[in-house]
């Protein structure tokens, strides 16, 4: 899937490790945005990220266009084998992230259940989930 778009929905980031170099942004079911499954969006190697807190309409993951990243390697220092591992996160391209190739899973879930990433669960889980990786 070259990008991965879900609009209208709040989305937050729930965790980083630094040591492990992992980022999490995810979507809850929520009543206020009409929503009802879980969406999560893991990110792995990551090295450089510009982020916020909270995406409250929605996310647009896609690898950042040439010019996109012309503007971020200037401003920030990259190097140009960073290219290709560039995320936006906005349609407009206000956030990023510079990582592994991004993975996604949507699911059913309830607000206290594990994460869809909880690698220590067996694969394929045993209830009914989407997935898929932006290239």
């Amino acid at each position: 899937m070259p990008d991965f778009v879900r609009e209208g929905r709040l989305f937050r980031v729930v965790s980083f490790s630094p040591s492990h170099r992992q980022l999490m942004l995810r979507s809850d079911a929520l009543a206020v945005d009409n929503t009802d499954t879980r969406v999560e969006v893991y990110f792995g190697h990551v090295e450089l990220m510009l982020l916020k807190p909270i995406y409250e309409q929605g996310i647009h993951v896609r690898r950042a266009s040439e010019a996109e990243f012309a503007v971020l390697k200037e401003r920030h220092d990259l190097v140009a084998d960073d290219a290709d591992f560039t995320w936006m996160i906005e349609a407009d391209g206000g956030s990023f992230v510079i990582s592994g190739a991004p993975s996604w899973r949507e699911a059913d879930r309830e607000f206290d259940d594990p994460s869809l990433f909880h690698f220590g669960q067996p694969w394929p889980p045993d209830f009914p989930m989407e997935h898929g990786s932006v290239d």
